[in-house]
């Protein structure tokens, strides 16, 4: 749905296309200075309009988008996408797999030597 006015509030535009999973975490994320609008941290009830250029941090990433089309209801997600702009960085590649550490069964409890190597494979301080 569009939306005839000419702003919206950032944090129902947030939500309405996606980028945050409710209202009530938009609202959250702006009051905590996660979100910018051009650059500038803003509050819940800041007005956007199409142009704007928003950024979202999230999960230690940061999402990039510039406003296109503006709308105040939730939307599929093939429909939000065609209402902003991407220009997010690559999301950092994930590990392909975690090694974990492979015993016999029946071996019986770890030694405080193997459990020392377990750790130190997981990357866990002592």
């Amino acid at each position: 749905m569009t939306s005839d006015a000419t702003a919206v509030r950032v944090d129902s535009w947030i939500w309405s296309v996606r980028l945050t999973k409710s209202r009530s975490m938009a609202a959250d994320a702006c009051r905590g200075g996660h979100v910018k609008v051009n650059n500038e941290s803003v509050k819940p009830s800041h007005l956007l309009r199409a142009g704007d250029e928003v950024r979202v941090r999230q999960d230690q990433r940061e999402r990039v988008v510039v406003v296109s089309k503006l709308i105040t209801k939730r939307v599929s997600a093939p429909a939000a996408a065609e209402c902003y702009v991407d220009n997010s960085p690559p999301p950092p590649p994930r590990e392909l797999f975690v090694a974990v550490a492979v015993r016999d069964r029946g071996a019986g409890r770890p030694t405080k030597r193997e459990r020392r190597d377990m750790d130190r494979l997981r990357g866990r301080p002592f």
